[in-house]
């Protein structure tokens, strides 16, 4: 119980990663706070954190508006009276030819993928400096690590994440603040599904097609599950990691080795 009686918010706790880490984070002790836009789903993972035998609370959250991000750590600290941990989870994906990539396109990514895990860490860090202590980490991915021929804007949207994490965690190490972040390969989520219908598209593949070819390069042989980020991510929250900040761990079965 390493995190007992620490309260954690999980942007995205509905499903996929955001709930595997809503719930070992439950198991570690903490209580939980799913900010998720999707009620049904929010309520599912509520159930399963209250059957862990932890307090969870639902905070209906666009991570697009500021306004609702700042309502999310208030209703926090309400509710449950502090906030230990900030899980940046939530995220979308689409992928486009360079050339076919409209503005639209482009905002609705770095809207939900870079900014929101600003805004966010934002909302939190007053309680969070107040408190002396806290651990922000952030889903980033291997694709802020390397190039796409179809993916541009996902790819720079993670890079960002890379990028804020190491601004954040030097801005806010003196007030015993920890910021990291992970960067997982092909998890097979609900987004993976999303993924590879889209890329095989583009590639003239059928979808499974696609996800056999992208497990074959995977050197561990196997395509990644949840919980194998949300073991990490719960790794950074703990102070087995007391001496980490600023960095962008790859979880991703050995696909990028470099720094």
């Amino acid at each position: 119980m390493e995190l007992k009686g620490q309260v954690a918010i999980v942007t995205g706790a509905g499903r996929g990663i955001g709930r595997a880490t809503a719930l070992e984070l439950a198991r570690l002790g903490a209580d939980i706070v799913i900010a998720e836009v999707d009620q049904h789903n929010a309520d599912t993972t509520a159930k399963l954190v209250k059957d862990l035998g932890r307090r969870a609370a639902v905070v209906h959250t666009d991570v697009t508006k500021r306004a609702a991000l700042a309502t999310m750590a208030e209703r926090t600290k309400a509710e449950l009276g502090r906030i230990d941990i900030l899980v940046n989870n939530a995220g979308i994906y689409r992928a486009a030819a360079t050339l076919d990539v409209t503005e639209d396109h482009w905002d609705a990514i770095m809207d939900i993928n870079a900014k929101a895990v600003f805004f966010a860490s934002q909302a939190v860090l007053p309680t969070m400096i107040a408190q002396k202590r806290g651990s922000i980490v952030s889903l980033a991915s291997m694709a802020g690590k390397i190039g796409s021929k179809t993916n541009l804007p996902y790819n720079a949207s993670k890079a960002a994440v890379v990028s804020m994490t190491k601004s954040l965690a030097l801005a806010h190490a003196a007030d015993g603040i920890r910021v990291n972040c992970v960067c997982p390969g092909f998890v097979e989520t609900d987004m993976w599904t999303m993924v590879a219908r889209d890329q095989s598209k583009l590639l003239g593949l059928t979808p499974e097609e696609f996800t056999r070819q992208r497990e074959k390069a995977v050197p561990l042989g196997r395509m990644e599950r949840p919980e194998d980020v949300a073991n990490v991510i719960a790794f950074l929250c703990t102070e087995r990691a007391g001496y980490m900040t600023g960095q962008a761990l790859s979880v991703d079965g050995g696909l990028v080795m470099h720094g």
